[in-house]
């Protein structure tokens, strides 16, 4: 039988990741995307259990496991330094199976390209879905150069995705979660210092150490949407937490000018009706855009793309296209936005501005951590303990 071809839109971490599973699945895959190219950005990725064994079904699970940086306890905090509660990595690690590996985004990319042949990444290539395809015909995907035929097409353009407005033009898409967020990844601080999240009033800080000797750190703030530091980002940031705890003001000064990366928060709180339409499937920030407080959002969209493979059968007839995306959505859509609610949830814990509301919030979280260990664990239940539902198949030669 011939084999099937799929087209992915967009060469992120889920685009690539369902790619890679395609093709050990006996898929034909070409990926557009449309930068210029793949390069390395300022930011970093934490992948949890849930989406390391995931990779485990593509090989390159334990290769992740490899690059964890830190084996000790992480620690949140005040912005004048005092320790609200304490995260220990070993009793994550018993909990769920394993400790949340840190490492840049563009390792994983790299990763994650070196599992498609040369080629089948296509750069400075904008595509448009022009057909969803339908049981008796194929998808249809228009870029400059031409267009393209596919028995799939896999729509993992992110958050302003152009594949879910074709698909579904009347879903309003995600909206302003109530604040924005900086990246950064600077070389790390001559004194060392544990990982750690320090809420304030409003504004949250976390500084987490990366393995090849880097920091990758990130900043959240309520604020208006579309807003821009006047001078520069990082100027912006030393404003809002060069006062806080050490190592935070060591870390913005070691921030050269354009390298703090900014975005608002966009978050889908309204489900699509469903993650494909005709033989087009959604998956990552396309699909259920969230905030970023649970630091599920690429997680999920890895765990999206080995189930949509799982799916998938090497040898696809139309009906098989038509059930295999059917149980996709029926699998992937009730528990990726029971996380999107979750993550709302966490993200209202630091939005509160108001002196007393701050206080008690700390005096809360300080006292449930310290009757009840491992409470913070427990806000992951049912999301890091997640597995495959199977192995992918075994890579074609």
């Amino acid at each position: 039988m011939e084999q099937p071809r799929a087209v992915v839109i967009g060469a992120g971490v889920g685009g690539l990741t369902a790619a890679a599973a395609l093709h050990r699945r006996g898929w034909s895959v070409t990926v557009l995307e449309r930068a210029a190219a793949l390069d390395p950005v300022g930011a970093g990725i934490a992948l949890a259990p849930n989406a390391q064994r995931a990779l485990d079904t593509l090989g390159l699970g334990d290769g992740v496991r490899a690059l964890a940086a830190w084996q000790g306890a992480g620690e949140l905090r005040t912005p004048g330094g005092r320790r609200l509660a304490r995260m220990d990595s070993a009793a994550a690690a018993e909990r769920f199976g394993g400790p949340v590996v840190l490492l840049h985004r563009a390792t994983l990319v790299e990763l994650l390209t070196a599992q498609l042949p040369e080629g089948r990444v296509r750069t400075g290539a904008p595509a448009e879905l022009t057909d969803p395809g339908d049981a008796g015909r194929p998808a249809r995907v228009t870029t400059a150069d031409g267009e393209y035929e596919a028995d799939l097409v896999v729509g993992a353009d992110g958050v302003h995705s152009a594949v879910r407005r074709a698909l579904f033009p009347a879903h309003p898409g995600p909206r302003y979660a109530g604040f924005t967020t900086w990246r950064l990844v600077v070389p790390a601080p001559e004194r060392p210092f544990a990982p750690h999240e320090t809420w304030g009033r409003g504004l949250l800080w976390g500084s987490q150490p990366l393995r090849d000797g880097r920091v990758y750190a990130y900043a959240a703030a309520f604020t208006p949407a579309g807003g821009h530091a006047p001078d520069d980002e990082n100027a912006e940031l030393l404003r809002l937490f060069g006062h806080w705890h050490r190592p935070v003001p060591d870390l913005l000064a070691a921030t050269g000018p354009g390298a703090v990366l900014r975005h608002d928060v966009r978050a889908m709180t309204d489900p699509l009706p469903a993650y494909h339409r005709g033989r087009t499937a959604l998956l990552g920030d396309a699909a259920h855009a969230m905030a970023p407080t649970l630091g599920q959002g690429g997680n999920q969209a890895i765990e999206d793309a080995v189930v949509l493979a799982h799916h998938l059968p090497p040898h696809l007839t139309d009906k098989a296209a038509s059930g295999a995306l059917a149980a996709y959505t029926r699998d992937r859509l009730p528990r990726t936005m029971d996380v999107v609610r979750r993550s709302a949830r966490a993200a209202r814990a630091i939005s509160l501005t108001g002196a007393p509301a701050v206080a008690l919030r700390n005096t809360a979280v300080a006292a449930a951590t310290r009757l009840v260990p491992g409470l913070l664990l427990r806000g992951f239940d049912g999301i890091a303990d997640w597995r495959p539902p199977a192995p992918a198949s075994r890579k074609p030669s």
